[in-house]
Order: structure tokens, then sequence, then C-alpha cells
């Protein structure tokens, strides 16, 4: 799943009020706590630290209105600890979203 711009760009825009130093501060939180949340996604060896990092995951895409990460969480939701493809896609997202 490609990061495409748009609710998430939009979400971040009104939070900043048009500021770019907070806008790019806004947005370089988000893509650490999501790659934060990955990291502990990937290193997951259990249902319980799986879910845990999935439903924050989701969390973070409800907050900032990410259709895509909502999606890449309800994969990880739907999957088991360690699935090698919802971390491919999960960092797939990351590397987009930072080249963006």
């Amino acid at each position: 799943m490609a990061y495409e711009a748009g609710a998430l760009e939009a979400t971040l825009a009104a939070a900043a009020g048009g500021d770019p130093a907070l806008f790019a501060e806004l947005r370089a939180s988000y893509l650490e706590s999501v790659a934060r949340q990955a990291d502990l996604l990937a290193r997951s060896r259990c249902d319980g630290n799986w879910h845990l990092a999935a439903m924050r995951l989701k969390g973070l895409a409800a907050s900032f209105h990410s259709a895509q990460l909502l999606a890449l969480a309800e994969q990880a939701l739907d999957g088991a600890p360690g699935e090698p493809g919802v971390i491919r896609r999960l960092d797939a997202y990351l590397a987009e979203f930072s080249a963006s």
C-alpha cells in the first residue's frame, strides 16, 4: 500500500495553522510515532504485544485521519504475530511517507 497525500496532510496542515515549521514538526512526530509502533509490531512474538502495537497504529490512524494506516493496522489485527507481509507493507508506507 503506497502512501498518498490526502486527509492526513490536511489534518496536519489544519493543526499547524499555516506555520510551516509546526507542520514539519507535526509530520515528523507522526512519522516517529508510526515508526515506533511498526518496530514494536515487528519485534512482537506474542499475540498480546502484536495486538497492542496494532491497536496503537489504529489509534494514530484515527487521530490523524490516515485511511492507509488504518487499513494497515486492520491487516495487522487480522494477522498473526510476526506476519511478514504486514511488516513489509508498513515499512513501505513509512519509506514512502518519509520520501514525500
